[in-house]
């Protein structure tokens, strides 16, 4: 297992990197705010700040009909911007985060994204919760503004408990997400979504709240090196198999196989109104995260 640069367990190295992070977050902080990616979510943001009589060239949709009968003339809604936007972040801590290739596993990127995600957030002044999760949820706290919460949370992601349970609870952490959140939030989930019989919950959670899914992959899930035959081995079920990755078949197949299951996953969050982001381990994080929130990139 390859050591997770951001797991610190000293207070001092945590703050001065939770200082590098927030540099490094306030484009995405900018671009939360900015309303473009707010924009996409049907209702987001946007809250009844009450009427004003109709001007010419104003649009008939917004005409408050009842408000018009009672004043014998015409008066239309206005709308104002939500400012306070409650973010809510469920991160996958299972064994099979802890996978990946050159430098960086799967966990090392969904640590540094969920960091970035949380101190944009408190840079706007949002409240922000969390459930952490492997085999079991190993924390969870409700959405709270401040600087004292950040850091619990920062402290949380940058510690990695001894004995991880095997398996993967994505469909009951989601579960529990939703039990947390008393107000229509902004949930981000971050996880390799290696794990069954989540999509039911998760289309729950849609329906009530404006969910991003971030699927966490791995170059060697497209392409294996060849190196002949080789035993894969998986950290949480323990089953091993051989292949053959010097079999030009097997390399197509691998191929195909991964691109079908990217497609597919793609299509079943769309399907339940959950906007799907892709980050590599080979990835910058912040880059990919202030792009897709200035809508510049969609994947």
């Amino acid at each position: 297992m390859k050591k997770d640069a951001f797991f610190i367990s000293d207070s001092t190295t945590l703050a001065k990197s939770a200082s590098a992070l927030r540099l490094r977050s306030r484009l995405i902080a900018e671009e939360m705010k900015s309303g473009n990616f707010a924009s996409i979510f049907k209702g987001q943001g946007i809250e009844f700040a009450g009427v004003r009589e109709y001007l010419f060239g104003d649009d008939a949709r917004a005409i408050d009909w009842n408000v018009t009968a009672r004043m014998d003339r015409a008066y239309i809604k206005q709308y104002e911007e939500e400012r306070e936007q409650t973010v809510f972040l469920i991160v996958d801590r299972s064994l099979s985060m802890e996978t990946g290739s050159d430098t960086y596993t799967r966990l090392n990127i969904a640590t540094e994204t969920a960091a970035l995600l949380l101190l944009a957030a408190q840079n706007n002044a949002c409240p922000v919760g969390t459930v952490l999760f492997d085999g079991k949820i190993t924390f969870s706290c409700t959405p709270k503004k401040g600087a004292e919460n950040t850091m619990l949370i920062l402290t949380k992601l940058a510690q990695r408990n001894q004995s991880v349970t095997q398996g993967s609870c994505l469909s009951n952490s989601i579960q529990g997400a939703e039990k947390l959140l008393k107000k229509r939030s902004m949930v981000f989930i971050i996880s390799d979504f290696r794990s069954p019989d989540y999509e039911k919950n998760l289309a729950r959670l849609s329906q009530k709240h404006d969910v991003v899914a971030i699927q966490v992959v791995d170059n060697n899930d497209s392409e294996l090196p060849q190196m002949g035959l080789i035993c894969v081995h998986d950290p949480e079920t323990k089953a091993t198999k051989e292949f053959d990755t010097q079999s030009k078949e097997f390399q197509q197949l691998w191929r195909e196989n991964n691109k079908q299951s990217i497609s597919r996953w793609k299509y079943m969050c769309e399907r339940h109104g959950v906007i799907p982001l892709v980050i590599s381990t080979t990835d910058d994080p912040a880059i990919r995260l202030a792009r897709f929130f200035a809508m510049k990139e969609r994947v």
